[in-house]
């Protein structure tokens, strides 16, 4: 069985370390990621897609013990792309967060040639 069907992650703002995140946070962040590599597909709890940043567009919900950590990802056909991670604590994503993802996006998808 080959591996090669397990999609790169491309960060194109944030990252995921201790601190902030505590070590616990930080091990649910990598599961989560590390299956969505494998392709497997998240409802809530775990995610909600952000139809206001784009389409494939997601946010990733990760608890730890002082904050709630979101991480704003978007599937593509050979990426898993992320373009925020960042401690949420209202239920509204904050405009600015929503308007820098569709801002890097924009840019990356001129960088690699477009949108799926």
């Amino acid at each position: 069985m080959t591996v090669s069907a397990n999609k790169p992650l491309v960060w194109l703002h944030g990252e995921v370390k201790t601190p902030p995140l505590s070590a616990a946070a930080r091990l649910e962040a990598g599961t989560l990621l590390r299956r969505l590599q494998r392709g497997d597909l998240f409802g809530l709890p775990h995610s909600r897609p952000m139809p206001a940043i784009g389409a494939r567009c997601h946010e990733l919900r990760i608890p730890d013990e002082q904050a709630t950590w979101r991480i704003i990802y978007r599937i593509d056909r050979d990426a898993i792309v992320i373009g925020e991670v960042f401690s949420k604590k209202t239920q509204a994503t904050p405009k600015s967060v929503i308007d820098s993802c569709k801002r890097r996006y924009k840019e990356y998808d001129a960088i690699v040639g477009g949108k799926e």
